[in-house]
């Protein structure tokens, strides 16, 4: 989703330029059919290289990585590696690309949670540190990287690929026929849960359960579930009390999914960017984390943020199913067209450097 709209923009101008854009999926996200839907969905061509990381500790993953996106770098000689996020991948390839001396350029640079025992956390400040092009999503990352005394003429405060690619896929989604496959009406809540903090521990989890059975008293919850979270549902002997009314899935693809969100009464997450993705289609969020590194979502967006305190959750929850929404704004520059800006700014510094 990062990565389509700012492949799209260097393929229309590499008409009239010297500059090629070349993808590269390092495979830390190893479902193949997932890797495949989205690939199909956002319309990206076949990646030019598959490094087949798949599952593995941090350190492990982190490591195989370097390993082979070095041997990638080598042979092709980049001017500029572009790392997008905050997973392992975009560690890896910017601490490889650094070591070799190529520039590196972050796509949603300067977010903080300010929690270092999330792993994307130190991902993040990490890939931060070493990058020569900081693009930022929202003002709250430029003044972190400021606090962290990166130098201004660095950080390019630019808006949102992730609203790009939302903003330009809008008529497919509509298309979706996702509630029809599911036999669901518009009126149902959906859930996202994915966290260790939320997941990894059987008494977090049963409280979620429980929580979660209490929504599904009144109300059908749609639960696409991730593989952890299923894994350990089924590990704490948890998956069977889940209510009838509450409706488990696979993964979905990115169309179908936003089309979930964006036909929802409300989205329960633990998330990154669904935190945003609502806040631009005006669908109250609920984020069970104690922080967010997306700030903006819950200052003028459709966000509440409520940490562990579900009596919170719930609160915010059925004020929001008797329509006491807060009123929400879309945050500046998350307009569609932040690929451009960022292709424009690389442009200009790659050809007339």
């Amino acid at each position: 989703m990062k990565v389509a709209p700012v492949h799209k923009v260097f393929n229309k101008i590499s008409i009239n330029s010297n500059i090629s854009h070349l993808i590269c999926h390092t495979g830390q996200h190893y479902d193949e059919q997932m890797s495949r839907i989205f690939f199909d969905e956002l319309g990206l061509p076949k990646p030019d290289f598959y490094l087949g990381i798949g599952s593995g500790s941090h350190a492990e993953q982190t490591a195989k990585i370097m390993i082979e996106f070095e041997k990638v770098l080598i042979k092709e000689q980049p001017d500029l590696v572009i790392v997008v996020g905050d997973v392992n991948s975009t560690i890896a390839c910017s601490l490889t690309a650094v070591k070799l001396g190529i520039k590196v350029a972050h796509v949603e640079a300067g977010l903080r949670s300010f929690d270092r025992t999330m792993p994307e956390e130190i991902n993040r400040i990490l890939t931060d540190s070493i990058s020569d092009y900081l693009f930022v999503t929202e003002k709250s990352g430029v003044e972190n990287l400021k606090r962290e005394g990166i130098s201004d003429d660095k950080v390019f405060f630019v808006g949102n690929v992730m609203i790009d690619t939302l903003l330009s896929f809008l008529p497919k989604i509509e298309k979706s026929n996702i509630a029809k496959r599911l036999n669901i009406s518009s009126d149902f809540v959906l859930i996202t849960l994915h966290r260790p903090s939320n997941v990894d521990h059987k008494m977090n989890l049963k409280k979620l359960v429980e929580f979660f059975n209490k929504i599904a008293d009144h109300n059908k919850i749609v639960f696409p579930i991730h593989p952890r979270t299923r894994k350990n549902l089924e590990q704490f002997d948890l998956i069977r009390s889940l209510h009838h009314n509450i409706l488990l899935t696979e993964p979905i693809g990115y169309l179908d999914f936003l089309f979930l969100v964006k036909n929802s009464t409300l989205v329960l997450t633990d998330s990154g960017g669904i935190q945003e993705e609502t806040t631009v289609l005006g669908i109250p969020c609920i984020t069970i984390r104690n922080s967010t590194e997306r700030p903006i979502t819950v200052e003028i967006g459709s966000n509440y943020l409520v940490g562990n305190n579900l009596t919170l959750a719930f609160e915010k929850m059925e004020g929001v199913l008797k329509g006491k929404r807060k009123s929400s704004n879309i945050p500046e520059l998350w307009d569609g067209k932040t690929a451009e800006r960022i292709v424009d700014i690389l442009m200009k510094k790659l050809v007339y450097q």
